[in-house]
């Protein structure tokens, strides 16, 4: 899976269960500004991701992401590291 795969995917899920408007996801966006998560969602997004791409995220992984472009990243990695 490439990157803009995985970047699709991603906001595709973040626009359908946390009915985000797909126009402000941008790889800049504050996520947790854009999306207004509580934590109960944020384990739902960690549940979502690990499902979708068979990657582990843990909690220091979430303690570095501040950007969609951030959250891309890890998984990109997570994802290529398995594969």
């Amino acid at each position: 899976m490439n990157r803009a795969t995985i970047i699709q995917t991603i906001n595709d899920f973040l626009v359908e269960e946390f009915e985000v408007d797909a126009s402000t996801i941008s790889p800049t966006a504050n996520m947790k500004e854009t999306l207004d998560l509580d934590s109960l969602d944020y384990v739902d997004l960690v549940v979502i991701i690990e499902s979708n791409f068979g990657v582990k995220l843990e909690g220091k992984d979430f303690q570095n992401i501040h950007t969609f472009d951030d959250l891309y990243e890890i998984v990109d990695q997570k994802f290529h590291t398995i594969a």
